[in-house]
Formats: C-alpha cells, structure tokens, sequence
C-alpha cells in the first residue's frame, strides 16, 4: 500500500500517519518527493484495511499495490536513483559508465596491463574475478584473497575503481577491504542469506539477473537488499537461458526499457556473458545503450587466447579501444 499525502502536509501529520500503520503491526516507510510525501506500507501479507489512514487529516488519497517488489517499484519511489562508486556515476542522466577488465584475475602482470589498456581507452571502472563460480569443479577457480589484492593494487595503479563477485557470506570482510562495489553473480541472484547479508552494507551493489530469472524474480531479489537498507543497487542483465544455442545466453535487451519504467533503480548490460561471442560484444553494447542502459560491463583480456576463463568472449586491448571510440560517438549522438 501506498500512502499519499497532500503537498502541504505538516509533519506532524505525516508521523501520525506513519504511527496509524506502525498501530497495524506494519513498516511505514516515508517517501519525500519534491512535491508532496509518500509513505510506503510494508509487511503486509494480504489486503489492508485503509478505512482509518485514509481519513487522517493530510492524507491526498491510498493506492494499494499488489507487487511483490515494493521498494524497488516506481509506486513507491518515482524519482530515478543515482548510485555513486568512488565518483563514478549509474543512473538518472549520467553518462553511461563502462566496466572493463578481465573474467579471472590469473597474475599481476596480466591485471596490471588490462587495467592499463582499459583506462587508456576510457574505462571507468576495472572488473576481475577472484573468487570464480564455474559450472565444472575442475575450472579454474580463482585466486581468492591473492587475488582480491592483485585487484586493488590495478585498479589503484591505474587510478580506477574496482568491482569484484562475491559468492559466500564468509567473504564478504575480505571483499570490502578491498573493492569499491559488490557483484552479486547469476547464480547467486536467489541467494537470499547472502543478498540479505550484503543488504546490511553501506557499499554499492551490482546484482546480475539469473539465467532462468524473470523479471519479477530478479525485482524481487533487488528488494531483499533494499529491505534490509542498502540502497545503492545497480541492476544488470547478462542474458538467460533459452532454447537457443547459437549464443552463450539470450540477450533480452527489451529488460532494459522494462526496468526504467518499473523500477527507479539503474540497469546496465554485460554484452560478454550474454553472448559469449567476441565478434557480437560491440553491436550489443551499441544496442544496449540505445535501449536506454545506464552503464555497460564488457570483459577484456591483454591476451585473450591465453585466457583462463571466457578467452572467447573476452576482447583484446585494440577491440577494446576501438569499442569505446564507436561508444564515444553514439553516446554523444544520444546526447550525453
């Protein structure tokens, strides 16, 4: 349930209607805007009585909301959310930022140049994975907290920040002490100690839809993390599982549109696992920020035929560069 208030509602008024839901044993979470507030009602399990809220003096009228994702959803919170890591900007009518760098942090010399390549060209965020969930136990899995440090001392070395997948809440002290923001992976997505772990943190997230998920499900995991308080969620499609072959996944660009007008939260595009396909990553990445994306994650490898992990999907330094120049003018003819 939503609760509005009229434009000129004293405060008073609001934190009466706020302890009139508090008395009905629900969460009331107000919602200033710049015209009037709004107050969200939680924790309710099926219909609620508005009988006496929709009475209280500066109460402009009650809609209910049947979404299973409240504080996500557009009802409840109209203006767009801008999350901020390290100064670089998701959201809203920001420039849409790139996240670059390899699948798998494999040793200093690798990361040291891919942060150096994706820098050069433009980059503004250094990706690399530490801790690796791969299908076969026999992969490669990572160099966990070795890694985590080669990561760190990239991005720094490169003056950018860094993003990294956490997989287990046991990680989670190491993961902070040294990235700027989270990734919660695709087969993490419904995690739900974890996402309700991570939602406990004042750190930025990026929470990757998973490869079954549907729109709802993936709305629905963002709102764990929100309804434990973090707000700073950065939504992002990598494509799901269909009947097709041809590519790694299914790249359902029309999530894009579908969250901006759903959800205030940012939504970005990984062109790289979604297709799997080093010759498919530009277009897709153009489509993608047609499609309205706030932000794109593409995988870039000094060397990728010597690759650990997804050297197929994973572009070189020179791809690389050459992306971010046909990026450049597309984004401009968009007007940013």
């Amino acid at each position: 349930m939503l609760i509005v208030m009229s434009h000129d509602a004293a405060p008073a008024q609001i934190d009466a209607v706020i302890a009139a839901v508090q008395a009905l044993g629900l969460q009331a979470e107000p919602i200033p805007g710049s015209m009037r507030t709004a107050i969200g009602v939680l924790g309710n399990q099926g219909y609620v009585d508005d009988s006496t809220i929709r009475e209280l003096p500066g109460v402009r009228e009650v809609l209910h909301v049947s979404k299973p994702y409240k504080l996500v959803s557009r009802d409840f919170h109209p203006q767009a959310t801008i999350v901020e890591v390290a100064g670089v900007c998701f959201g809203g009518d920001n420039r849409p930022p790139v996240i670059a760098g390899p699948c798998s942090i494999e040793n200093e010399a690798q990361m040291l140049a891919a942060a150096q390549q994706v820098k050069a060209a433009g980059a503004a965020m250094l990706r690399g994975g530490a801790f690796k969930p791969r299908t076969g136990p026999h992969s490669f899995q990572g160099l966990g907290l070795d890694g985590l440090k080669l990561l760190r001392q990239a991005g720094d070395a490169a003056g950018l920040p860094v993003i990294t997948e956490v997989m287990r809440i046991e990680q989670l002290d190491a993961v902070c002490r040294y990235a700027d923001m989270l990734q919660i992976g695709a087969r993490n997505m419904q995690n739900f100690d974890l996402l309700k772990e991570v939602g406990k943190l004042d750190i930025p997230v990026l929470l990757k839809r998973g490869m079954s998920a549907t729109l709802e499900e993936f709305l629905a995991a963002a709102e764990y993390l929100l309804a434990e308080g973090n707000r700073k969620v950065v939504l992002c499609e990598r494509g799901i599982r269909t009947f097709e072959r041809a590519t790694r996944n299914t790249l359902d660009l029309s999530v894009v549109p579908l969250i901006r007008e759903m959800s205030h939260l940012p939504i970005i595009v990984d062109p790289s696992h979604a297709t799997g396909k080093r010759s498919l990553v530009p277009v897709m990445t153009r489509a993608a920020l047609v499609a309205g994306a706030h932000g794109i994650m593409v995988e870039v490898h000094p060397e990728p035929e010597k690759a650990l992990c997804d050297g197929a999907q994973s572009l070189t330094g020179d791809g690389f560069a050459a992306l971010m120049a046909d990026v450049d003018k597309l984004l401009a003819f968009l007007g940013y």
